[in-house]
C-alpha cells in the first residue's frame, strides 16, 4: 500500500510539472531568412538619377555609376574605365528623354561646343535671346547658365512739364533660364574645382516668343538689370498664380506637385510691379510731368498763361494723358 501510495504521488507531480512546462513555453514561429542580395556580374554604367527631359544641363547630381549586366552593355554606354573622368559630362544638354535609372548614351548628349548645342538647349516652343547688362548690373557675376533670373528696366520719361523727369524702374519678365554668359555655356572651375566668378556683358536667355519681342523693345528704353533667383522659391507667388487662374493646377494624386515643377521652368511676362523716384527720395516725381498743348512761350490778351488759342471767360481745365487743354465753359467775351 505504501509503495502504491508513494507512486500515484511522484506521477502526481511528474504531471503537474510537465504541465507547467508546456503551458510556460511559447508556440514556435516561423521565421522568414533574408534572401541574400543579387550578385550582379558586369561593369559599371552612368545612369540617371533622375528623369531628364530635352534641354536639360547636366550637373553632378544627374547621373551616377550602377552595376549593370555584361551581356546588356552597349558601345554608346559610359562604362567605369581608367582615363575617363564623369565630370566631362557636366554642362552637357540632353538632346533625347532619358528616363531615371536609364544608362546615359553618347548620342543623348550635346557637349558644349558642338553644332546644335543651344538648340538642343532649348525648351521645344522657346527661343534664344541675348542682351548686352552692364557690370554693375549683372549680379556681380554671379550669374551662370541654368541658373533663373528676374529682368528689370530702369528708364527715365521726360514728359513735358516743369521740374525733373520721372525716374522709374519695373521688373518687366520673371523665372528666365540662363543659357549662356558671354559665350560662356558652361560654369568654369579653378584646380581646386571651386568655381571661377568673372564679369559679364552679354546674356542669354530662354523665353517665349512674345517675351523675346518684349526684350528687343526693353533694350530700347533704358538700362537692363538682371536680378537672381533662388533655387527654391517661395510658394506664396505659386499660391497668388493659383488663385487668380494663371496657373492651374493638374489634376491626379500629385497635382500639385507637378504644378511646382510646371511653374518653375515657366517665364513669365506682364505682371509688373515697379517704383518710382519718389519711393525712394521725397525730391523725386512719382508722375510724368504734365505737358501744356501747344509751344507758345508768352501770354496772349484774353487767355490763360500759356495756353494760346483757349477762349477768355469761364473755363475748365482737362487734362489728358500729358496734353492739357482750356475749354470755354460760358461767359461774357
Amino acid at each position: 500500500m505504501f509503495l502504491l501510495a508513494g507512486a500515484l504521488i511522484v506521477a502526481a507531480v511528474t504531471a503537474f510539472m510537465a504541465r507547467t512546462l508546456i503551458a510556460g513555453s511559447s508556440a514556435p514561429q516561423a521565421t522568414a531568412q533574408a534572401a541574400p542580395p543579387p550578385v550582379v556580374s558586369g561593369v559599371e554604367v552612368l545612369v540617371a538619377t533622375k528623369a531628364l527631359p530635352v534641354g536639360t544641363i547636366l550637373d553632378a547630381t544627374s547621373f551616377k555609376y550602377q552595376p549593370w549586366p555584361q551581356q546588356m552593355v552597349e558601345g554608346a554606354y559610359f562604362v567605369r574605365k581608367d582615363g575617363f573622368d564623369p565630370k566631362s559630362l557636366q554642362g552637357t544638354v540632353v538632346r533625347s528623354v532619358i528616363t531615371a535609372g536609364q544608362p546615359l548614351t553618347q548620342g543623348a548628349l550635346v557637349k558644349p561646343g558642338d553644332r546644335g548645342f543651344l538648340a538642343a538647349a532649348l525648351t521645344p516652343g522657346m527661343r534664344a535671346v541675348t542682351f548686352p547688362v552692364r557690370n554693375e548690373n549683372s549680379v556681380g557675376g554671379f550669374v551662370f547658365p541654368g541658373d533663373r533670373i528676374d529682368l528689370m528696366l530702369s528708364q527715365t520719361v521726360a514728359g513735358g512739364g516743369d521740374g525733373p523727369p520721372l525716374k522709374v524702374s519695373e521688373t518687366i519678365m520673371k523665372n528666365l533660364r540662363v543659357l549662356a554668359t558671354d559665350q560662356r555655356t558652361t560654369t568654369d572651375v579653378d584646380e581646386q574645382g571651386k568655381t571661377i566668378v568673372k564679369n559679364i556683358s552679354m546674356v542669354t536667355i530662354e523665353a517665349t516668343p512674345s517675351i523675346s519681342e518684349k526684350i528687343a523693345v526693353a533694350r530700347t528704353l533704358g538700362d537692363l538689370s538682371i536680378v537672381l533667383r533662388p533655387l527654391a522659391d517661395s510658394a506664396g507667388e505659386l499660391d497668388q498664380a493659383i488663385a487668380d487662374g494663371s496657373v492651374k493646377v493638374a489634376e491626379g494624386k500629385n497635382g500639385k506637385t507637378d504644378t511646382v515643377a510646371s511653374a518653375d521652368t515657366q517665364p513669365s511676362a506682364g505682371k509688373t510691379s515697379f517704383a518710382t523716384g519718389a519711393d525712394v527720395s521725397r525730391f523725386q516725381r512719382r508722375t510724368v510731368p504734365g505737358k501744356a498743348e501747344g509751344s507758345g512761350g508768352g501770354q496772349t490778351a484774353g487767355t490763360p498763361t500759356g495756353y494760346p488759342g483757349a477762349s477768355a471767360g469761364p473755363t475748365v481745365r482737362v487734362a489728358r494723358g500729358n496734353n492739357v487743354t482750356d475749354v470755354s465753359v460760358g461767359g461774357k467775351k
